[in-house]
């Protein structure tokens, strides 16, 4: 997706509730057309921030600004506002029917009922809710109240929406289906976008850019493979799935080849750190291969180690192996590899990864 000029951005943003600071946000902004999903743990500040950046939370200081122009207090967020749309972790209806949820933004924005009709049945169709449109709000299922609530927000047709967790409680299937459907209408209609969400693999799908939060601050924004392959720091690699997380130290650098000490073995990686460095070598489970063997031919692979399997767990439709290698070490496989490696604890197995899979971080930046 391409993005354009700046929508929206602010500066120097805190935030204070009951007296306590829940945020303190230095800067951001959201382009035309972009997809910027916020994750962190629970309580990192990021419902307060979407809130905040739709005026319904008051900043005690920064300044926020659409399409360039400061947006202060009264008329000027009235006018802002009209252009944005939320939809919430709760579809939260009106006990009417569909129809008339649709049309319920519409109709405070002042449209004809010519073309009120029009829109809402433009989104009914687009999000497969054309026959439900007499239908009341109360006998819907999870999934369509999920969709009549998309359909609302969708309706007005904002230069933003923002999600606040819309897909939670529902089960995989609809999840699924619901999440597909509105990352192409939201693409179609050239709308940008920001979402809160504890699904990683949502965010990954649907975002031209990932921002993590914790404590109330930004600590990570960038696209998603720089955010789930180079984390800033300890907190990123835990918190995006860097199972393997190792503290080492450089013991040589050459053209930017590193080699690190880590429990008295040594790895391969590649960076700038030099020797002496204090640092963290990370390490994603989907790049750790586990074999019967040492490779009898070439291999891309510069760390190899004799393993034994600790512990395996289901992911679904993979396996999670935890490795003992003289250091932690965790793979993912595929269900196929895992039968015909026949996998079980206490096995001894051989556990490669390449020196490009390895992400270093400087102890210092914790």
């Amino acid at each position: 997706m391409t993005t354009g000029a700046t929508l929206l951005e602010i500066s120097g943003l805190k935030v204070d509730r009951g007296g306590v600071q829940v945020l303190d946000v230095a800067g951001f902004s959201l382009r035309e057309n972009e997809f910027v999903s916020l994750i962190g743990p629970n309580g990192a500040g990021k419902s307060t921030l979407l809130l905040t950046l739709m005026g319904l939370l008051k900043a005690g200081e920064g300044s926020i600004s659409y399409r360039g122009r400061h947006v202060g207090a009264g008329r000027d967020w009235l006018d802002v506002r009209r252009k944005m749309s939320m939809v919430l972790q709760e579809p939260l209806l009106f006990d009417t029917t569909v129809y008339d949820n649709v049309a319920s933004g519409l109709k405070i924005r002042g449209l004809s009922r010519t073309e009120t009709a029009g829109r809402v049945a433009k989104w009914l169709e687009r999000f497969g809710l054309a026959g439900m449109a007499g239908r009341s709000a109360r006998r819907l299922s999870g999934g369509e109240a999920r969709r009549v609530s998309l359909a609302r927000a969708f309706a007005t047709e904002p230069e933003i929406i923002f999600f606040d967790e819309p897909f939670s409680n529902l089960d995989a299937p609809t999840r699924q289906a619901l999440t597909e459907d509105m990352d192409r209408i939201l693409r179609d209609a050239s709308m940008a976008a920001v979402l809160v969400t504890h699904d990683q693999s949502e965010a990954l799908r649907m975002s031209t850019r990932i921002v993590v939060m914790n404590g109330g601050e930004i600590i990570q924004s960038g696209s998603p493979a720089a955010v789930m392959n180079a984390p800033v720091n300890e907190f990123v690699a835990n918190f995006v799935g860097m199972e393997t997380i190792l503290e080492g130290e450089v013991v040589a650098n050459v053209a930017q080849q590193v080699t690190a000490a880590v429990a008295g073995v040594e790895i391969d990686a590649v960076g700038p750190y030099q020797p002496g460095e204090a640092i963290y070598c990370c390490i994603r489970p989907e790049n750790v291969t586990i074999a019967l063997r040492t490779p009898s031919g070439p291999t891309s692979a510069r760390n190899l180690f004799p393993a034994k399997v600790i512990e395996i767990s289901s992911l679904g439709p993979f396996l999670k192996v935890r490795l003992d290698c003289g250091f932690p070490l965790t793979s993912y496989v595929t269900r196929e590899s895992f039968t015909t490696l026949e996998l079980y604890v206490d096995k001894e197995v051989f556990a490669s990864f390449k020196a490009t899979s390895v992400h270093l971080i400087s102890q210092r930046r914790n």
